[in-house]
């Protein structure tokens, strides 16, 4: 229906103009406002009751008293002490009414599940978020026509675990579930498909449907959806994706860097996409790229969530990258371009000061935009070289340029060399190539990057060993694992049980 089209890019433009659609002017005084909000609202649960949050709102400094009587959490911290309540069924602990939703998040392939709320508020907020990068796609010039296609979401089943007193599911399945009504008519795969708990069955199912289809945006994790693409070209007998799904135009992806990716899954299409990176984890909708020619996400700091930034380094957390006491703690008009910081957020999902695991760097200040360079526990810091996962993706990324390879999965170990140490990387790859050769690669692309590891590897890291396996290890890794699929994604740094697990499941196959 061309008319559908002209209509929604038409209110997307009109929308697009209103500035505070995309920019925060006073980002401090914003934030200061959602705090208020976050705490009026919050002042009758437990929690608020606990850490007198209507004391806090009459403070002549709201965010510097919130800062002083309540403590920083981390997972643990938080559900020990009062999530589990939650999940008893009981109301009004860290947010009013009882918490009809969790969602399931490990962060990492082997860890056992987290159990995060989402509430009503929160489903409401991500709703919101969700809007506003819709109509920043009036920023990309799409024509009329683009915006009838179709829009393929590869994420959990919406099918969820009902426990008692509340469901359990992936986020996506969660959001997906509360999709509003107008939305349904451009979403695909559909109630049917999207309900479906086994992952294979669902990307056959997909397949299958694929034909029918005019898909104009495709959303989800980078690994997952080459697989699927993959799966379509070969059943179809395509050259290309775009041979299926010609206005294919847009990939929405999220939760793990794209660079690794690029090589690989640019040799599944006819023509180029636009990448729209966004930032949804299970505690909200924390930021999207709203304009073309960046790769910052811009913080959504109007909408239920209120940030803190702790500097990452060693004066807040220690070797195994677990926060010191009494870390520095600063709050946006405080924050620096160009520097790393350890995300900590308050939430309409009764998250307080809560330690995401994520690390982000500022790329301008004046726009609100962030990139995420890690996770706190995913450097590799074992005498000095603060290697990040951005220096791990970049230099994988120069690997497979430099030697004509596609590198789907990797990921890395710091181990004890003799008296000294190595970094152990184990490349998931299906092209031919030597074990050796990526190694040198690797180390000269690493000793370019960072200035720290260029000196460590002369004084303590001895060596550098490098294990090639099938990708499809990692993905066999994952399913064994139970986490196969929708938001998961294979941890980029692999450490103490974990890593005795994986070497001996790889051992296997070397």
């Amino acid at each position: 229906m061309p008319i559908l089209g002209s209509i929604i890019k038409r209110a997307i433009e009109l929308r697009s103009k209103m500035p505070a659609i995309f920019q925060t002017r006073d980002a401090a005084r914003t934030q200061k406002k959602e705090l208020k909000k976050l705490l009026k609202k919050a002042g009758s649960t437990a929690f608020g009751e606990h850490y007198d949050f209507p004391g806090i709102l009459k403070s002549k400094d709201p965010v510097g008293a919130f800062q002083k009587k309540v403590p920083i959490h981390d997972y643990n911290d938080i559900f020990k002490d009062w999530w589990y309540r939650t999940l008893n069924g009981e109301p009004y602990v860290c947010w009013p009414g009882r918490v009809k939703y969790f969602a399931l998040s490990s962060g990492t392939s082997g860890a056992s599940s987290k159990h995060i709320p989402v509430t009503g508020a929160m489903l409401r907020a991500i709703k919101k978020t969700s809007v506003k990068q819709i109509f920043s796609l009036a920023r990309y010039k799409f024509p009329k026509t683009f915006y009838e296609k179709g829009i393929l979401m590869l994420g959990g089943s919406t099918h969820l675990q009902y426990n008692g007193t509340y469901f359990e599911g992936d986020l996506s399945g969660i959001t997906t579930k509360n999709i509003p009504f107008w939305f349904q008519h451009f979403y695909k795969p559909g109630k049917r498909i999207s309900k479906e708990r086994d992952w294979p069955t669902k990307l056959d199912e997909i397949v299958a449907k694929a034909k029918d289809w005019d898909i104009g945006v495709i959303v989800g994790v980078p690994a997952w959806w080459q697989i699927l693409l993959e799966k379509i070209i070969d059943h179809y007998q395509l050259k290309n994706i775009h041979e299926i799904w010609p206005n294919l135009s847009i990939f929405v992806h999220g939760g793990v860097s794209f660079g690794p990716y690029v090589r690989g899954f640019e040799k599944l299409l006819g023509k180029p996409l636009t990448y729209i990176e966004t930032y949804l984890a299970s505690e909200g909708f924390i930021a999207f790229q709203s304009r073309p020619d960046t790769n910052g996400m811009q913080l959504s700091l109007d909408n239920g969530l209120f940030f803190e930034f702790i500097p990452f380094n060693s004066d807040n957390f220690d070797q195994q990258g677990n926060i010191n006491p009494n870390p520095e703690t600063l709050t946006i008009s405080e924050a620096e371009e160009g520097k790393d910081y350890a995300l900590l957020l308050s939430s309409c999902a009764g998250a307080w000061r809560y330690l995401i695991g994520d690390v982000i760097r500022f790329t301008d200040l004046e726009r609100n935009e962030i990139v995420i360079t890690g996770r706190t526990k995913h450097f590799l810091n074992l005498c000095g070289e603060h290697m990040s996962v951005e220096n791990m993706n970049m230099a994988i990324k120069m690997a497979e340029d430099q030697l004509n390879i596609e590198i789907r999965e990797f990921t890395v170990a710091g181990v004890k060399h003799g008296s000294m140490f190595a970094h152990k990387w184990f490349i998931g790859t299906d092209s031919n190539v030597k074990a050796s050769d990526i190694k040198v690669k690797i180390d000269e692309n690493l000793k370019v990057l960072n200035d720290d590891y260029r000196v460590e590897r002369i004084e303590a890291i001895k060596d550098v060993i490098v294990c090639v396996l099938p990708a499809r290890v990692f993905y066999n890794w994952l399913r064994m694992k139970g986490k196969e699929g929708a938001q998961n994604k294979f941890p980029r740094v692999i450490k103490d049980e974990l890593l005795e697990e994986w070497e001996e499941y790889v051992g296997r196959f070397e």
